[in-house]
């Protein structure tokens, strides 16, 4: 079991062939358009713990590589590797550190590159994005982006852009995107989409997939499937304590187990703590994280409660999941609810002023 974030996602992983084909048919596209004076895009949909970071760390260490050989296309390329989340672009700056092809300089968040390049009066050529579903779809003013939407001025800037997207994970509505609101923009120019569908992240039955789909996607309550355990451990709590229990057991065997929770809880950012409690169980949320260490591998981390703020999109081992206030049982029937008027997270529905 690969216990830092890492080895998770290092371009020196082996990909699978779907993945490799897939980084090789980017890569052919992308020399394809390169020389174009319009841009291109190519676009990664998949879900959750499909594989998209893993193709994208392989992708931009192999045309990071390109960029060395002359005679090739991608030959002293200016190209960027972009996150707008902080707890995921230091693993990437992690897997940069030994790696002579790739620089830390390399890889920013969105509006660090946006305005860098204004202020340089540059270009990219080639600009990867991950978790392009965090993009900004509008202003940010207090994070200093004063454009309209993040996608179009990258793709304004670079000569093709490379993005990876999933509908599911879309947190807040300064980063409002749907598939449709991502095709207006993407389709205006040459494109390709792939869909990436294996699941990677959960070594679980198809049964016990199709249970959660329905939970997440279709809101519906099924019986658990009979193999729900068969090389997975999927447990249901009614203590959280006990929960917790467990996953700093599974920690202490084998790290990267974190308790993670939703929305639904007292948190303010404001240097404090604020606690979940449920019954016996009482841990604070996770801290603003200002080190260049990932949240889930700070030994300390695993007395706190982690969110969308430090762990979305991040690989652990070993989860214990709190479903928090806004999602319940709709009484009588095998459905659940969500309660808009129970998040507590005010950053999700916060509307920018201008």
């Amino acid at each position: 079991m690969q216990n830092n974030a890492t080895d998770k996602l290092s371009p020196l992983k082996k990909l699978t062939a779907e993945q490799e084909a897939l980084v090789n048919q980017i890569i052919n596209f992308t020399n394809q358009h390169l020389n174009n004076n319009f841009p291109a895009t190519f676009t990664i949909y998949g879900d959750a713990g499909t594989g998209k970071s893993v193709v994208l760390s392989a992708l931009f260490d192999q045309i990071q590589k390109l960029r060395q050989t002359k005679n090739s296309n991608f030959y002293q390329t200016n190209n960027y590797f972009l996150v707008n989340h902080p707890e995921i672009l230091k693993v990437y700056k992690q897997i940069a550190g030994p790696l002579p092809e790739l620089l830390k300089k390399n890889f920013q968040r969105p509006t660090s590159f946006i305005n860098q390049l204004d202020k340089k009066q540059k270009e990219a050529d080639i600009v990867i994005i991950d978790e392009a579903h965090l993009l900004l779809s509008k202003p940010d003013h207090y994070n200093n982006f004063y454009h309209d939407n993040q996608l179009v001025e990258i793709i304004k800037r670079s000569k093709v852009v490379i993005l990876v997207f999933d509908p599911y994970q879309v947190l807040k509505m300064k980063t409002l995107w749907t598939k449709e609101r991502l095709e207006r923009i993407t389709h205006l120019y040459p494109h390709k989409e792939y869909y990436l569908k294996h699941q990677f992240r959960m070594n679980a039955s198809s049964d016990l997939i199709d249970w959660f789909n329905s939970f997440t996607e279709n809101k519906i309550i099924k019986p658990i499937p009979d193999n729900a355990t068969k090389n997975y451990d999927f447990r249901i709590f009614n203590d959280a304590e006990e929960m917790r229990k467990e996953i700093v057991k599974r920690n202490n065997e084998v790290g990267l187990s974190r308790i993670l929770s939703t929305s639904g809880y007292p948190s303010t950012l404001d240097g404090g703590k604020h606690y979940i409690q449920e019954g016996k169980f009482k841990m604070p949320w996770d801290q603003y994280n200002y080190t260049s260490t990932p949240w889930a591998e700070i030994p300390e981390t695993i007395n706190e409660v982690g969110s969308i703020y430090t762990c979305q999109g991040f690989d652990l081992n070993y989860t214990g999941i709190i479903i928090g206030p806004p999602i319940s049982q709709i009484p009588g029937q095998n459905k659940i609810q969500v309660n808009l008027d129970k998040i507590t997270d005010i950053e999700m529905f916060k509307k920018e002023k201008i």
